[in-house]
């Protein structure tokens, strides 16, 4: 099987802030993050090929990364859309044109945010193994916070005995129920496929005029709902940059 892996960096990452999107921000050793995401990658043994997927606007950015870095397994450099998904799409019409269809039959593809710069070269791996065996595959962590699920609700009329009313938070949320803890997990990335299982998830939801996700394994576990996704065990150290204190 060729393993794939698909660098997503095609958002402007708005919730970091400044002129650039978050994956072009320069890390403690000068470096990218976009570069150090598509790095580990490069130097992993069981990835094949690597596809990065940018904002229209900096493909330039990923070109000159490219020429910079002297990446031997980065073939392709394409645009993005503009929500997550879209990305994703783009890269898998990408496979979908370029592989015959014995290759693209035999092909994992591996999608993985640009915004983790730190996975390690050991979860892509164990990710890599695990695609040996199963069809969807999945990095995630015991969730160490208790997790709240949350409703909706008015703002409460002040109690006659108290006539000044407490602050609530804005957006009037109260919580509903409290999940057992061990029964929830944070995902992170990468998520991993079979090609062909992951494009007819995708055929699916693209005819859904309400199609909304967050992420590839929302897309399967949506649309081919009978398909098991397996979890490999991911590290703390490969967290997200989503505010600019994470870089």
């Amino acid at each position: 099987m060729k393993n794939i892996a698909v660098i997503l960096a095609g958002g402007i990452g708005a919730r970091v802030g400044g002129n650039v999107p978050k994956q072009l921000l320069p890390l403690a050793d000068g470096r990218s993050v976009l570069e150090h995401a598509t790095e580990a990658f490069e130097q992993t043994d069981c990835i094949d090929e690597v596809c990065i997927v940018m904002h229209p606007d900096y493909i330039a950015f990923a070109e000159q990364a490219l020429l910079r870095n002297g990446w031997q397994k980065v073939k392709h450099i394409i645009a993005g859309g503009k929500e997550r998904w879209e990305s994703s799409v783009n890269a898998i019409r990408l496979y979908e044109s370029v592989l015959s269809a014995e290759e693209f039959a035999h092909a994992n593809i591996l999608l993985h945010d640009a915004a983790r710069p730190f996975v390690s070269q050991a979860i892509i791996a164990n990710v890599c193994q695990a695609l040996e065996t199963h069809e969807a595959v999945t990095v995630a962590v015991p969730a160490t916070d208790t997790m709240y699920m949350v409703t909706q609700t008015q703002n409460p009329q002040p109690a006659t005995c108290n006539p000044q009313p407490l602050p609530l938070r804005e957006d009037g949320r109260v919580v509903h129920s409290i999940p057992p803890r061990d029964t929830l997990m944070r995902a992170q990335t990468p998520q991993a496929f079979r090609l062909p299982l992951i494009a007819r998830a995708y055929t699916l939801a693209l005819q859904d005029p309400a199609l909304q996700a967050t992420d590839d394994c929302g897309i399967l576990h949506r649309y081919l709902p009978t398909k098991p996704i397996h979890i490999v065990a991911g590290e703390e150290t490969n967290r997200k940059i989503t505010f600019k204190e994470d870089l």
